[in-house]
């Protein structure tokens, strides 16, 4: 079957031959690929065009974003199943196979995320699925754990978007990437939307990919990324949790924040965190609310379970790493 494999791009150009020439030698070979270029500066677009031009490539006039230059793509794409890939990755040869039988491997399954490893340390883990938590405060589990762990395929909350796999069917009822967060949880957003609709997001232990991570960014923490993070992070609040759900949670997350406000401001990021809060605070009422009827009620108290239970999960192992790493 066919597979649409989407990269984003923007001023990428140093990571794109390493991250084609993987696709390359991918084992399974029923796919096509699109690149879409996000008005890159740096050259990409001719470099794709002389070397790769069998590619499909869109190019966008200015950077609008990842979700908004994913949603060109999948719109495009021909395939029954969707990845994306961002371009700062190096692909195992096996890599696209594993998530292809995977995703296969159950009509309910939305989404299914790679077991990202760090680029520069292949020893550690980048990614090993996405988690939300009652706090909320995405996380990437596995991050910096030994990569010889996380070996068996599990439930996550949802794929990082940087390397996974999606049933393109299923963003006719779920929904594409929100085009309003630009850049960042925009992966949570879409895989918590999912599973509100009644599907799951797994995790794929043997798709085993190299990520550079931030590459587009700058790396690590940023004005910018803390900025837009903080603000769309009250955007998936808003847009899942009913008004019940939100009261309930309310005390844990205003503790989130605080927590984080006070991380930020050691790192001199207090000021690009307190503005991301507030821009999200203003702009609220323009983010589209998700819909609830009584018949979903059954899928939020399991959603409420699992947040709480990610919530304690993460704590255990914050604690285990630290006690490994002393």
């Amino acid at each position: 079957m066919l597979v649409s494999i989407v990269i984003p791009n923007y001023n990428g150009k140093k990571y794109i031959k390493t991250c084609l020439e993987s696709i390359k030698k991918q084992t399974y070979k029923d796919f096509e690929v699109i690149f879409v270029d996000n008005g890159s500066s740096d050259g990409s677009v001719d470099y794709v065009k002389a070397h790769y031009p069998e590619i499909l490539l869109i190019t966008l006039e200015e950077n609008f974003g990842f979700s908004i230059a994913v949603n060109r793509g999948i719109e495009k794409a021909q395939g029954d199943y969707v990845v994306l890939l961002n371009t700062d990755t190096e692909a195992t040869d096996n890599w696209l196979y594993e998530l292809v039988t995977c995703v296969t491997s159950n009509s309910k399954i939305f989404s299914c995320a790679s077991k990202m490893l760090q680029y520069y340390d292949k020893d550690k883990i980048d990614d090993a699925g996405d988690f939300y938590s009652i706090l909320g405060w995405a996380y990437q589990d596995g991050h910096d754990e030994s990569a010889s762990l996380y070996t068996e395929d599990r439930y996550i909350f949802s794929s990082c978007a940087g390397a996974a796999i999606y049933r393109k069917s299923l963003f006719e009822k779920v929904g594409l990437f929100d085009e309003r967060f630009f850049a960042y949880l925009e992966d949570v957003d879409i895989g918590y939307r999912a599973q509100i609709e009644g599907y799951f997001n797994y995790f794929c232990s043997k798709a085993i990919i190299y990520h550079i991570g931030s590459a587009t960014s700058g790396g690590g923490y940023s004005p910018f990324k803390v900025k837009l993070s903080s603000r769309n992070n009250l955007y998936l609040i808003y847009k899942n949790m009913p008004l019940i759900q939100i009261v309930l949670n309310i005390p844990f997350i205003l503790i989130g924040i605080i927590i984080k406000y006070l991380f930020f401001r050691r790192k001199n990021l207090g000021i690009a965190y307190k503005e991301g809060l507030i821009e999200g605070l203003k702009t609220l009422k323009s983010v589209n609310k998700k819909s609830f009827k009584l018949k979903d009620i059954g899928k939020l108290i399991k959603i409420q379970y699992w947040l709480t239970g990610y919530t304690l999960k993460y704590a255990y192992r914050k604690l285990r790493f630290f006690q490994r790493s002393n």
